[in-house]
């Protein structure tokens, strides 16, 4: 082979304990794939032993390459490959496969296996994780790299199956990084021709290679058993510095096993007792489960060893690098480490100082001030900026070739801009953040829900927030959207009301690195609340907080979001006419508030007073605040083409309507209150 010290006789022996272990741990579980990670074998053994960068003893090394399974079902061959190249992943973790408490689940999973880049699963996902991690390698091989040493010089390399490049966000991504020239994107399509269905033929017989190249890709072709064509691809790959290349390797699912090569129910079941006991003699393994040769442990052993000294020698060189560049030494720390100051709350309420405006407006002052603060924030929208205000002024635009800018523009691709974000928070150095409008957060949920899972700290900005966006009409005005938002677990939501919460919600994005955050804003220009003496600017980050008291006892408890403070802030005007006392409480993230201590929430919704909720949507989540006895005033149907103002008017979102039946909601109560007393 061209390169690297492994013979035909030593790929192979590698290649088959990979095979082996991947059909002892899916037959032990009786659940798994076992056809791909057999089929995939030869050019996986090959590419981790010859080719790829990485450090066992420190995983989360810069200047490692990344490796991503896209095609997470076939994980046991990840699994594989970190056990034999001296992860912290034992054998036992291998005969654990997919039972509970194991660190070998299902799919990979991002921190919880050491060695795993990303959480993959739903196809298509990882190839795009993949192209948010090349663009941001990219992006800070040009903040940091000099004439002498490059720190950042790596490669992401991914495995992607016939599933990913049928699904659409691969496409989006492809496209994208064709555009950007993303040279240091290394695939390998595993092209088998099955699916779970059968033959692939039934549903996919378009010439990828042809569609790749027409993105502007390096497409190359190869067996994918034949180590000489591995192993010359993938050099040949290395090579191109400026087109990402997509490998198709032609192989065999389930290969070595006699009966069920070539065969649709090995992709997604074990081979059974007998199939295994036949693919043992047909690859020469021997009886003993979980095998793996002294020869192969060697081999694996020493390539370890060779990681860990190229790593020393990164390390050296870097301490050099630092001595020579102390700025960017200082903004190396920075970046990786993503360090904020310490009066970024006040840094950026005073960016907004006592504007009014659309709090997507008031969000675009803000982004600037923390631009300025935090170096590693970064991120575009997919071509609405004028309308999402996301732009970063003094920082120009990334493009092939020039990615010192920090605006990113993702084109018509909410699919592939949402999973970028995630392989840009997991490879590091950014903090990353894209904007679409809150209907078309719909496309963004399932790399959203990826990031929640993960941890992932990832800004994604929703404009035009509401019906109240005007005459776009119900295509555009999202309803249901911030509903589905909250119900992701580990997504904080927040839905500012006006430019004090705007800095707020950004701090509190900025500030959280244990997930995603969603900021949710209004297309309408939204006044300047009034809050009470004993405001302090931290209650916002508690989520809910008093902004009118309505004196000891209130007699009615308003709570609201975004849009909706300030009308419900009009309508308790209106209610005080009528000797009606009402507490505002501004809720921006309903989940925030409600995780707080029942003490604090006490404080601020009171005793026994009736609750109200206002928002401008449907009203099922609010009622763990509401009690059953509360009332909503929201949304529960779509929106309609109108003016805003005419809007209003016909879902009941005026003032005066809002006043009006809040004023007959206690009403109704304090009759009730009186008869009961009578009783």
């Amino acid at each position: 082979m061209a390169k690297g010290s492994l013979t035909e006789r030593e790929a192979r022996l590698g290649a088959n304990t990979l095979r082996m272990l991947a059909v002892d741990a899916v037959e032990r579980a009786n659940s798994g794939h076992p056809g791909l990670p057999m089929g995939g074998a030869d050019y996986a053994f090959l590419l981790w032993h010859n080719y790829l960068v990485f450090n066992p003893v420190d995983p989360r090394w810069p200047n490692r390459d990344r490796f991503i399974l896209s095609a997470g079902h076939g994980c046991m061959l990840l699994y594989g490959l970190l056990h034999l190249f001296g992860f912290a992943l034992s054998l036992d973790d291998l005969k654990n496969f997919r039972q509970w408490g194991s660190r070998t689940p299902g799919h990979p999973e991002y921190g919880h296996t050491p060695g795993v880049e990303v959480t993959t699963g739903p196809l298509g996902q990882g190839f795009a994780d993949g192209v948010g991690m090349a663009l941001a390698a990219r992006m800070a091989a040009e903040r940091f790299n000099d004439a002498i040493f490059s720190p950042i010089d790596h490669h992401i390399y991914a495995i992607v199956s016939d599933g990913d490049l049928m699904e659409g966000i691969s496409s989006e991504a492809a496209s994208l990084a064709g555009h950007l020239k993303l040279g240091n994107i290394i695939y390998i399509y595993d092209d088998n021709g099955i699916t779970i269905e059968g033959k692939t033929e039934l549903a996919f017989s378009e010439n990828a290679g042809k569609r790749f190249a027409a993105y502007g890709w390096h497409v190359q072709r190869i067996d994918g058993h034949d180590f000489d064509q591995i192993d010359t691809a993938i050099g040949a790959a290395q090579s191109e510095k400026d087109r990402p290349s997509l490998i198709i390797a032609r192989t065999h699912i389930a290969q070595g096993s006699p009966n069920k090569h070539d065969s649709a129910v090995a992709h997604g079941s074990p081979l059974g007792a007998e199939e295994v006991a036949a693919t043992r003699r047909n690859l020469h393994w021997p009886e003993e489960l979980f095998y793996v040769p002294a020869e192969v442990r060697a081999l694996c052993e020493k390539r370890k060893a060779d990681m860990l000294s190229v790593h020393r020698e990164w390390e050296r060189n870097l301490a050099l690098w630092r001595r020579r560049n102390p700025d960017k030494s200082r903004l190396w720390d920075e970046m990786w480490q993503r360090k904020l100051p310490t009066d970024l709350a006040d840094s950026l309420l005073q960016a907004v100082g006592g504007a009014e405006g659309a709090t997507r407006s008031l969000s675009g002052r803000i982004i600037q001030e923390a631009a300025a603060l935090v170096p590693a924030l970064a991120g575009g929208s997919a071509d609405l900026e004028p309308s999402t205000n996301t732009g970063i002024k003094a920082s120009q635009s990334v493009s092939a070739g020039a990615f010192g800018g920090r605006n990113i523009h993702f084109g018509v691709r909410e699919h592939a801009m949402a999973a970028m974000l995630n392989g840009m928070a997991l490879y590091g150095c950014f903090v990353p953040f894209g904007a679409t409008f809150l209907v078309f957060s719909d496309y963004c949920r399932p790399a959203i829900r990826l990031s929640a899972l993960m941890g992932a700290q990832v800004i994604h900005v929703f404009t035009h927030d509401s019906v109240l966006l005007g005459e776009d009409g119900p295509t555009h005005q999202p309803v249901e959207h911030l509903s589905s938002l909250r119900l992701i677990p580990n997504l904080t939501v927040i839905r500012p009301a006006d430019g004090v919460e705007t800095a707020l919600a950004w701090t509190a994005a900025l500030t959280r690195k244990t997930g995603p955050t969603a900021l949710v804003l209004s297309r309408q220009k939204l006044p300047v609340l009034a809050r009470e003496g004993t405001f302090a600017p931290t209650l916002v980050l508690r989520g809910g907080y008093v902004l009118v008291s309505g004196g000891d006892k209130p007699d009615v408890i308003i709570m609201a979001s975004g849009s909706e403070v300030s009308l419900a802030v009009a309508a308790g005007k209106l209610l005080a006419e009528q000797g009606i006392n009402a507490r505002i409480v501004s809720v921006p993230c309903l989940e925030a508030f409600s995780a707080q201590p029942q003490t604090y929430r006490r404080s601020v919704l009171g005793g026994r007073a009736p609750r109200v909720a206002v928002e401008a949507g449907p009203g099922a989540l609010w009622w763990r605040l509401l009690g059953a006895g509360g009332l909503f005033i929201g949304v529960e149907s779509f929106g309609a083409s109108a003016s805003e103002k005419v809007l209003a008017e016909q879902f009941g979102l005026t003032p005066q309507q809002v006043a009006e039946r809040i004023g007959e909601y206690v009403s109704r109560k304090q009759k009730r209150k009186n008869f009961l007393r009578t009783k």
